[in-house]
């Protein structure tokens, strides 16, 4: 790698840094509002403790999804699953947030991130679609365990991503029980 594209690659890394400060709708547990970044991480620690459950899965591939699939967001923000009227035009303007944040990167790099988006978002792959359920099962984990506002949409939550779960058994199993957690917050 030469210095130019060293350069490149620190400037990205720097310009992804805004994915820290882009606050979703979740709520951690002691009430602070959750970043994006948090919830990649966590997304991915998940990806990480069931790995041995994935078989015949690329595990590589599963994890980098993870890691790109909201990188976006960093420019615009988070637009909540409540709010989405059209998720297509939520999905153009990310994508096109991605590429800006690409840009300083070699084309072939660039593009190689872009084609993991675009997985994640057609849900083409085994690995993007176990990583679309693992991906709504960490904000709805992350709804039921937070200290939320009055006004959160528990109801919502036991519809959200259902179609998901169909990917894997482990996802249907995990699902059950997160379900069982977001009832009995209506509940209460």
């Amino acid at each position: 790698m030469n210095n130019q594209q060293l350069i490149n690659c620190l400037e990205f890394i720097k310009q992804c840094e805004k994915l820290k400060s882009t606050l979703r709708t979740a709520y951690t547990s002691t009430g602070r509002q959750e970043s994006t970044a948090e919830h990649t991480w966590r997304l991915c620690l998940m990806a990480m403790v069931f790995e041995q459950e994935f078989a015949n899965i690329n595990f590589s591939r599963l994890l980098k999804i993870c890691i790109i699939h909201d990188l976006g967001e960093a420019i615009h923000g988070d637009i909540p699953a409540v709010d989405e009227t059209n998720s297509h035009n939520k999905s153009i303007q990310e994508r096109q947030d991605l590429k800006q944040l690409l840009s300083s990167l070699e084309q072939s790099q660039q593009d190689y991130f872009l084609a993991l988006w675009d997985d994640y978002e057609q849900g083409n792959s085994l690995e993007a679609k176990i990583v679309k359920g693992l991906d709504k099962l960490e904000t709805l984990i992350q709804h039921n365990q937070g200290q939320n506002p009055g006004d959160i949409d528990y109801v919502f939550n036991l519809n959200y991503g259902k179609q998901y779960m169909a990917n894997h058994p482990l996802l249907e199993a995990i699902r059950k029980m997160v379900d069982i957690e977001t009832a009995s917050n209506i509940s209460n």
